[in-house]
């Protein structure tokens, strides 16, 4: 019996790719289904119940909670079974959890300990679903092409969450954010569709990011600390790792109070709120397009190390916002900042799906994001504590900063100097994953 051979064995341009078009088309519906709820939830918490600084950081937490408590787990269990059905599961379990908020409203028994519950049920299935992602990804794209179809990933999602905030707004407007979440509930729904729908050859292996498990293999602590020595031995893996971590506790404490200060302080209805969370994820699309292009211009590394840079400074744009004209500053710094962010995680992102050793990949995305992520609930805790014991104008202020300071620490990164990213890592006899452009940097480079 034979197979359809894999796009990844043809060769086949990104465009020509069916099966890349299907889980591009899926992780586009889905993430416009997300980026509404990144306005339709905090609008629900706040206008349907009076939540003030506490339950917003309280939500916050809560959606990225998951990445500490079954991060490591994850990855090792996601690197023995099947990519493409985790991810289905995983879409089909959220949307149900989503789906769960205006039935409860419209029963008249939602209150916000089930929007709480409803964050943390889908920050579970994220765990999940992004832990099997790369693998995925990999399978449907060629090696060559991995860095132009993460700009056409990242890019897709950058677009859907400009529109997305403002479809929040304009749905929360007509038909409350309660039924709102329900068109994320459907977003998951056709994700699921797009992913059962894939041609992948009918093997195991070819739904595996590493091979299938033998009989009394390594058990899953084993595994687990496997994730943890590949990062903590590598030191370019083990900076951008740290590096996330501070920045995302950053990026997500100003992050999880800026709804309420556009609504409380600069005075803005559902409709404004979601324009300009619009307005300024413009910098997310701009990112995703002008990444390939500065990695092959300039060096991925290089590259990196600047629109990291670039991408810190500009938040601090965001508390110095004021009613009227002033909520421009908003607008301006959420741009810049996406730029920088998005285009470095798209360089980030296909450099890892090359540097990282397949049967380790879901584990590596896991060990990186409970880095990663789980800084963001604590910013999410700490940003609703400060809230409310400062003000939410210097709380902004003081994460905004936070972000900024770990940004501008790629000037003293172990790629600063190169020109590009380090090779990928290669196995050792010892079952040790090393890469010799780690231990010996190549010839610097001007910066």
């Amino acid at each position: 019996m034979t197979t359809r051979p894999a796009p990844v064995a043809l060769g086949l341009p990104l465009h020509r790719n069916r099966d890349f078009s299907l889980l591009w088309l899926g992780e586009g519906v889905s993430v416009l289904g997300n980026a509404t709820t990144t306005v339709l939830l905090p609008l629900l918490a706040v206008v349907g119940f009076e939540a003030g600084p506490g339950w917003m950081g309280a939500l916050t937490a809560a959606a990225w909670a998951p990445w500490l408590v079954i991060g490591l787990p994850a990855g090792a269990w996601v690197d023995r079974l099947p990519a493409r059905r985790v991810m289905i599961a995983s879409d089909l379990v959220a949307a149900a959890f989503l789906a769960s908020v205006p039935i409860a409203w419209a029963a008249g028994v939602l209150t916000l300990p089930h929007l709480l519950l409803v964050a943390v049920g889908n920050g579970a299935c994220t765990v999940f679903f992004r832990a099997a992602y790369p693998a995925l990804v990999r399978s449907v794209a060629p090696p060559h092409r991995q860095e132009s179809a993460f700009s056409r990933l990242f890019g897709t999602e950058a677009a859907m969450q400009v529109a997305g905030p403002g479809l929040g707004g304009l749905l929360a407007q007509l038909v409350t954010a309660a039924w709102g979440l329900a068109l994320d509930a459907a977003s998951f729904l056709v994700s699921a569709l797009c992913l059962w729908r894939l041609r992948l050859p009918d093997t195991r292996e070819r739904d595996l990011p590493g091979p299938a498990p033998q009989a009394g293999e390594e058990s899953l602590g084993t595994r687990i600390r496997e994730g943890i020595a590949l990062i903590r031995g590598d030191r370019v893996l083990r900076f951008f790792t740290l590096l996330g971590g501070v920045s995302n506790f950053g990026l997500t404490g100003y992050g999880a109070l800026l709804v309420l200060f556009m609504v409380r302080e600069l005075h803005l209805g559902s409709g404004g709120v979601g324009v300009v969370m619009a307005l300024g994820s413009v910098g997310g699309l701009v990112g995703a397009a002008v990444a390939p292009r500065l990695s092959t211009r300039f060096g991925s590394a290089r590259a990196l190390l600047w629109l990291q840079v670039f991408a810190g400074p500009p938040a601090l744009l965001v508390p110095l916002a004021t009613p009227g004209a002033g909520v421009a500053c908003i607008v301006a710094g959420v741009l810049l900042v996406g730029v920088g962010v998005v285009a470095g995680n798209v360089i980030r992102g296909a450099w890892r799906n090359r540097y990282v050793p397949p049967a380790m990949l879901a584990r590596q995305v896991t060990t990186t994001q409970v880095v990663n992520f789980g800084t963001m609930p604590l910013a999410g805790l700490a940003a609703g504590w400060m809230g409310s014991a400062l003000g939410l104008r210097p709380t902004i202020a003081i994460m905004a900063g936070a972000h900024a300071l770990a940004c501008l620490a790629m000037f003293w990164s172990p790629i600063r100097g190169l020109r590009e990213l380090p090779e990928p890592a290669t196995a050792q006899p010892s079952g040790r994953w090393t890469s010799g452009s780690t231990a010996t940097p190549r010839k610097r480079m001007p910066t």
